[in-house]
């Protein structure tokens, strides 16, 4: 995994190429609104006032809000509208609820991103297809490559969406002075990518802090916060700053509502602002998990959360990204042009 860090990467020590000029904004970001949920369509209409999302880039679908799974033929149909009534210069969508979060085995951010990939489902503890967005370059994704990123801005009440809403507002562009944590717990399985934390240090605003334990507590700067656990202690004790990302490696995180470990939603109701995890049972390899040092390279030089989150997974078919696809805390140029 080492050897897939691009020469840019700035992390790594080395200046071969320049950093991704990152200019994805409101103006091109699709609003995807689940027409049988009530929830998401309130949640969409606070993202995109909040936000300034222009209103021709929402569209609504129709998918099963008593269930958390759907089918391929279901996911299709959805897909097939969004091609259809999104304007071509969007190149990320927002999905506006928090279940459905899987179709099949796969998690829904995928499929709606890149299909459905027949196979998967058959052994989820084998590789899943390279993405070809991992750690990519590319800035305009759906004109580049095809693909159209997304992240589900998923709560289970109105409040906490607007609260999730409102840190990733307040991050763009803020540039603060914060930290980023890798614990790594002993936990032989959970530690998988342990080995690809970076070391102590600072990278630019960032002060690098890995170290060894079971939890972390009474942190007060937590902008990134990478751990391997069933369920993480003492969320309760921290400070997450605007536009902090934060997962845990796990096998079921990403079953949003319903999963027998800890629940990626408990990073956002904790007050970080975007997280990610599988719906599916992954086995422990890295490759299916945020890779640490792509992740702060994306991010600290200006890509908002869902660019950085989804470069940083070579395999995200069983995954799911979760919070607000605007954050940016680290954009250089282009202000936010928020609603009042």
């Amino acid at each position: 995994m080492r050897k897939m860090l691009c020469g840019w990467l700035w992390l790594a020590g080395s200046a071969l190429a320049a950093p991704p000029a990152y200019q994805l904004g409101p103006e091109q970001l699709g609003v995807v609104i689940n027409a049988a949920d009530p929830l998401s369509r309130e949640i969409a209409d606070y993202y995109v006032k909040r936000h300034g999302v222009p209103q021709q880039n929402v569209v609504a679908v129709t998918l099963p809000a008593d269930r958390v799974w759907i089918t391929e033929a279901e996911l299709a149909q959805a897909r097939a509208r969004v091609d259809e009534a999104m304007p071509a210069g969007v190149q990320a969508l927002a999905l506006t609820w928090a279940k459905p979060y899987r179709v099949n085995c796969l998690g829904i951010t995928y499929g709606f991103t890149a299909g459905y990939v027949p196979g998967v489902c058959e052994q989820t503890c084998k590789p899943t297809p390279l993405s070809k967005y991992f750690n990519s370059p590319a800035v305009q994704p759906h004109r580049e490559l095809g693909w159209r990123p997304s992240m589900m801005v998923a709560a289970e009440s109105l409040p906490q969406a607007k609260a999730l809403i409102d840190r990733g507002a307040a991050a763009w562009g803020s540039h603060p002075l914060a930290a980023a944590y890798f614990v790594r717990t002993g936990d032989k399985a959970r530690d998988s990518r342990a080995p690809l934390f970076p070391r102590a240090g600072r990278a630019g605003p960032l002060a690098l802090r890995p170290i060894e334990a079971k939890t972390l507590t009474d942190r007060h700067d937590v902008m990134i916060y990478q751990i391997g656990a069933i369920r993480v202690a003492d969320l309760d004790t921290l400070t997450f700053v605007p536009g902090a990302l934060a997962d845990h490696l796990t096998s079921t995180g990403g079953q949003l509502t319903d999963s027998r470990q800890m629940s990626s939603l408990a990073w956002l109701n904790a007050g970080a602002t975007a997280s990610y995890g599988t719906v599916s049972e992954p086995c422990s390899h890295p490759q299916k998990f945020p890779h640490p040092q792509v992740l702060l390279a994306h991010y600290l030089v200006g890509a908002t959360a869902v660019e950085a989150y989804w470069k940083s997974v070579a395999w995200p078919a069983q995954g799911v990204f979760v919070g607000d696809p605007l954050a940016a805390p680290y954009r250089r140029t282009g202000p936010l042009r928020a609603a009042p």
